[in-house]
């Protein structure tokens, strides 16, 4: 037996490949884990950065979706290396839709989604609140939440972003940006 086949088969029997769920060990299953954790990361880190941070609705998605898949690797429920490649293949088409998104803004918009104006000079944009589930206490939590005073006529306006975060431009900040010399 080769150094490569001793390897191959005690690295069959640590992870316990080939048995079937009910059949690993707990130190086969606590092994699993941590190869697929390590590797998980890795697949993690070959994507985008904004898959652990401020989410929209498609990386919401590759994080269920990729936990889903690679806990089936630690469990026994599908076999170890197919789905560990089937997790990556979820991270390279997440990393490939966002560089899409990020030439095409139709193509981003449409798996992205797109702001809303939720308020303009002061005045709430019902309609928009309404298709965005947003009530008047939200927006004001998110003023709140900015070091801003709740009151709704000082902002100039306020998006409800992608990721569902609320952003906010106030009246005292929207004059003095607009008194800015321009740049030469």
């Amino acid at each position: 037996m080769t150094t490569l086949e001793q390897l191959s088969s005690a690295m069959e029997t640590a992870l316990g490949l080939g048995l079937e769920g009910g059949d690993l060990s707990v130190w086969q299953m606590s092994l699993r884990a941590v190869v697929v954790f390590i590797a998980a990361t890795a697949m993690i880190r070959l994507g985008s950065r904004r898959f652990i941070g401020r989410s929209t609705a498609l990386d919401v998605m590759l994080g269920i979706i990729f936990g889903s898949v690679v806990s089936r690797a630690i469990s026994g429920n599908a076999p170890f290396f197919p789905t560990l490649g089937a997790a990556l293949t979820l991270v390279l088409v997440h990393w490939l839709l966002c560089a899409i998104a990020f030439r095409s803004h139709r193509f981003g918009n449409l798996v992205k989604g797109r702001p809303a104006l939720l308020v303009e000079h002061g005045q709430i944009c019902w309609q928009a609140m309404a298709h965005g589930h947003i009530t008047e206490h939200d927006l004001q939590e998110a003023l709140r939440s900015h070091g801003l005073s709740p009151d709704i006529t000082q902002v100039e306006t306020a998006h409800l972003e992608r990721n569902g975060d609320i952003s906010i431009v106030t009246r005292h900040t929207f004059r003095a940006e607009s008194r800015k010399p321009p740049m030469s």
